[in-house]
């Protein structure tokens, strides 16, 4: 295997990888000697990722699933060869539009965003225990795509920022025990970046970033061992702030404003 900009692992696994951050993560690990197992909703868009990393001389094994599907990922992740990375990144938002959350929507983001997360993690988890430990002590890493969002309780977007916030906190305390199997799990926190999630919003967002550099500092963090991987690091300090106000003042200041942080 040829030196690789941002990673030694050869058997990574992402989930929505057909368009947005899925996407440019899939096309930064590709390389000769990498196998990609790449998920994904679109099959046209899925087909045209399959190519693009298969032409940076990567070997890629795309899948059109539903991470809802709890056995059809079980079975997925099973079919897989040894896997080093996995990255849950499949997600979906929805915010209020300044009324209640239908309830119909508030179920499709936790079955995606956490139910979704779980189905594939959870089989990853099983399967890398029986790994024998790689180069650098592991038998695998298991990312989970959270959010900035999982750090404030917006009232315009209460199911996203929940489901967000139940993954980051989820990877975070399980790292501890799961490093005694030689397993590390890391929660990845990006702001806003730019995908056809965040290209439907009118309101400002600050600090936007292509999918590209999102990909580029979530490996960069990977690599380093980063529990914990969070960017842009000033709109992860307003975050916080705003995250640690009394929460009736936080919620009167937030229903003043349009932004909804959902689609971070």
């Amino acid at each position: 295997m040829q030196d690789h900009p941002w990673h030694p692992w050869q058997g990574v696994l992402i989930t929505g990888a057909s368009s947005g951050l899925g996407r440019a993560l899939a096309e930064a690990c590709a390389a000769p000697g990498v196998t990609l197992h790449l998920s994904g909703r679109d099959p046209g868009r899925l087909a045209e990722i399959e190519a693009a990393c298969a032409a940076r001389g990567a070997t890629v094994r795309a899948a059109v699933l539903d991470v809802t599907d709890a056995a059809a990922m079980a079975g997925w992740v099973a079919a897989a060869g040894r896997l080093d990375l996995v990255i849950a990144n499949a997600g979906i938002s929805g915010g209020t539009g300044g009324d209640g959350e239908p309830a119909a929507q508030v179920s499709r983001i936790f079955a995606t965003n956490l139910g979704g997360v779980l189905n594939t993690a959870l089989p990853a988890l099983e399967k890398m225990a029986g790994q024998a430990p790689g180069a650098d002590g592991l038998r695998g890493r298991v990312a989970v795509v959270a959010s900035l969002a999982a750090f404030v309780a917006a009232p315009n977007a209460p199911a996203y920022c929940a489901s967000k916030a139940a993954v980051q906190r989820w990877a975070e305390a399980l790292d501890a025990t799961e490093r005694r199997r030689c397993i590390r799990l890391h929660a990845i926190c990006p702001g806003y970046v730019r995908t056809p999630m965040t290209a439907v919003n009118t309101f400002p967002m600050p600090l936007l970033m292509a999918p590209e550099q999102a990909a580029a500092r979530t490996l960069k963090g990977l690599a380093a061992g980063h529990l914990r991987i969070v960017f842009p690091r000033r709109l992860y300090a307003m975050s916080r702030l705003v995250g640690a106000l009394p929460p009736g003042l936080r919620n009167r200041l937030m229903t003043l404003f349009p932004a909804k942080p959902q689609s971070m």
